[in-house]
């Protein structure tokens, strides 16, 4: 996901794009982005973080009208954000702001804080959050979507990176379990 900026003293942040990525047996099936017109307008920061300003974003779908289609994608399935600490409540805010319904979610997982632990043990910086996509990506080795954007956040170019990296660290697990068994 990508906002219009930080939560601050008028609230949650608008926003802007969504992305999800649809995952069976560790493989991307489907991959969908939605551009949100915001109630909010960008700020500079977020609009160097994504490359969206102000005017662009405006001329964007309202959320309601995209909602049903969100709303379907993101139902009966565990919804993995890497920062869902950040993320998730915007969307709620927005569910409740707009009046429609939530999603029926298997759950939340974020994948920063889940990886802390493993990115802690393995030297990786890490924020009071958790590590970052970029450190998390780098560590595993798995491709660097943004890099084909140079370095600007795109929300579903993001989704594929969590979905990649949460499959890198799964295998890893599983491989070490496996080791473990084996001693």
């Amino acid at each position: 996901m990508e906002t219009t900026g930080l939560f601050d003293e008028s609230g949650a942040p608008g926003i802007v794009t969504i992305g999800i990525v649809e995952v069976s047996n560790g493989k991307a099936v489907k991959e969908s982005e939605y551009a949100v017109r915001p109630h909010r307008q960008m700020t500079n920061e977020a609009s160097q973080i994504n490359g969206i300003g102000d005017q662009q974003a405006q001329s964007f779908p309202t959320f309601t009208s995209q909602w049903p289609d969100i709303r379907a994608n993101l139902s009966d399935h565990l919804v993995v954000i890497h920062n869902a600490v950040f993320d998730w409540p915007i969307l709620i805010e927005h569910v409740m702001r707009y009046g429609v319904n939530e999603p029926s979610i298997l759950g939340v997982f974020c994948s920063q804080r889940a990886a802390q632990p493993w990115a802690q043990a393995m030297g990786l910086k890490c924020s009071d959050r958790g590590p970052s996509l970029d450190t998390l990506t780098e560590a595993t080795g798995v491709h660097n979507f943004r890099s084909e954007l140079d370095g600007i956040h795109s929300a579903s170019k993001d989704a594929k990176q969590t979905a990649e990296v949460v499959e890198a660290l799964r295998r890893f697990q599983q491989s070490e379990e496996e080791s473990h068994c084996l001693s």
